[in-house]
């Protein structure tokens, strides 16, 4: 059994910069597979970023590459989301999740284990 509690969000003007953490319980957090999502209200939950078990392979959905960085310390069983020039359209709950098998299905917004969420406005 994994616990992902989330961190980090906030309200931030256009431009501005933020990190989210997200701290698992339980035992082989490198065992999982990490990512991030968002959902925005009316909209379906997407996937925003992943990092493979050891944290040397990520992936981003196109809105947020180049502005976003995901990365994990497995020995703080801690996953961050680094969100950097913010845009109005990133507001949203961001939430974490961890798969056993990879980054695939966290890309098909598939998680064993999921947080809870944190709220993300971005202010224009």
């Amino acid at each position: 059994q994994v616990r992902l509690v989330e961190s980090g969000g906030g309200l931030v003007q256009a431009g501005d910069s933020l990190r989210l953490s997200c701290a698992a319980s339980g035992r082989f957090f490198s065992a999982y597979a990490m990512g991030w999502f968002r959902q925005a209200p009316g909209k379906e939950r997407e996937f925003v970023a992943g990092v493979s078990y050891s944290g040397s392979s990520t992936y981003y959905a196109d809105s947020v590459k180049g502005r976003f960085t995901i990365s994990r310390d497995n020995a703080k069983n801690t996953v961050y989301l680094q969100m950097n020039s913010l845009k109005p359209e990133d507001t949203a709950v961001y939430s974490c999740g961890a798969d056993r098998d990879g980054i695939g299905p966290l890309r098909r917004i598939s998680a064993n284990y999921w947080g809870q969420g944190t709220q993300v406005t971005v202010s224009s």
